[in-house]
């Protein structure tokens, strides 16, 4: 029997001690929030940049585009007053030229931020996306933290509240009413035989006093009636 005692006994060690070395589970939510606030904060600050450059990068898409506009006007133009006579016609071919190429040039390079300001778009969006994403998980977890330290204290409250009551009468609370209730109640049944005592003995005096009387009236006839035989007035 002390064998299986102590078995259990080491049993109950082993698991205390795998109790023990358990995390606490608000510690370990706590801290992940914590975590997920920095990486919120640091998405945030990415997507505020991100954002920025492809503002910067449009700017800059629709200067080269307003640019390549203005040099193939300008080609136009120049062709115009050698047209006129304004310019003589080889000068005005080469400027024309010159006009052209950069119109061109212009072109290519707003096609090509063109694609940079929709991929950085496109990656804003999802930034966009993935940080409402982290937030909403956020706040739902700080939800179910409030949840979850509030079940703890109503646990630990009642958790306490058992315990005492499991325990109640280890300090003999339960025994010590018992026998003064036992002990009032001998004490209102001796009140009550002393009642019952004190009724009795002024019950007997009452009838002895009755019985004596009635003996008095009895013999103070009785009296009367000698005296009258006896001619006694």
């Amino acid at each position: 029997m002390n064998i299986f005692k102590r078995i259990f006994r080491i049993g109950q060690a082993e698991i205390h001690a795998a109790v023990d070395k358990m995390e606490d589970p608000i510690k370990m939510t706590e801290q992940g929030i914590r975590e997920l606030r920095t990486d919120l904060a640091e998405a945030t600050e990415a997507y505020a940049k991100v954002k920025a450059l492809a503002i910067r990068t449009e700017n800059d898409h629709h200067s080269r585009q307003q640019e390549s506009r203005n040099y193939a006007e300008k080609a136009i133009l120049i062709m115009q007053k050698a047209q006129s006579g304004q310019v003589e016609l080889s000068k005005a071919e080469e400027l024309a030229r010159e006009a052209l190429s950069l119109h061109k040039k212009y072109y290519i390079e707003s096609e090509d931020i063109g694609q940079q300001v929709a991929a950085l778009q496109q990656s804003s969006r999802e930034m966009l996306r993935n940080t409402e994403i982290l937030k909403e998980n956020m706040e739902k977890w700080e939800k179910e933290l409030r949840t979850l330290k509030a079940r703890v204290k109503v646990s630990k409250a009642t958790e306490q509240v058992n315990k005492q009551l499991a325990h109640v009468d280890n300090n003999g609370i339960i025994t010590m009413l018992e026998r003064m209730k036992s002990k009032v109640e001998d004490q209102e049944a001796l009140a009550k035989a002393y009642g019952e005592i004190h009724r009795d003995t002024n019950s007997k005096k009452e009838e002895l006093n009755r019985i004596l009387k009635d003996d008095s009236l009895s013999i103070e006839k009785d009296l009367q009636a000698i005296k009258e035989k006896l001619g006694i007035s």
